[in-house]
Formats: structure tokens, sequence, C-alpha cells
């Protein structure tokens, strides 16, 4: 989980009802973004044994584009930095 400066501390100390829905919202950014991770690692495996082609491959590029486009509006929104 990212570090919160004292503005949001004091934020959430004001709205403690607020506060688990940052941190499933923070836990949910990091499984996407390791996710993201993951299927990359995955993709360029298979892209070296020649299987762009599979179902697998195109899961995966399914996935990936998917993961990207929440991860734009995240930065279009300012909810994650650039």
């Amino acid at each position: 989980m990212r570090e919160l400066d004292a503005d949001t501390l004091m934020f959430f100390d004001q709205h403690i009802d607020v506060l688990p829905l940052y941190q499933a919202f923070e836990a949910m950014l990091h499984d996407v973004q390791e996710q993201c991770e993951r299927e990359k690692k995955a993709m360029d495996e298979l892209k070296a044994q020649g299987k762009e082609k599979t179902a697998t491959y195109r899961q995966y590029m399914g996935n990936r584009l998917m993961y990207s486009r929440i991860l734009d509006l995240y930065k279009q929104y300012g909810i994650l930095d650039s």
C-alpha cells in the first residue's frame, strides 16, 4: 500500500467509514498491476515459443488490454500517478 501524507491521514481520521473502501481499492490496484505483469511474462514466454496464435496468448492479450484501460482511467481521473 502507498504511503499516505498527513492530510490524507487526517481525512481518514475524520471519515473512518471510507478507510475500508480505500484499502480495498489499494488491494485491487495492486492485484491488477501484478496480474498485468505476470501475464506479460507469460505472453513473452509464449511468443518466444511461437505460440502467438493460441487461445491462451489471445486471452492474455485481451486481459492486458482490459488492465491497461483500467490503469489508464485511474491516471485520467488523477487516482493514479502517471
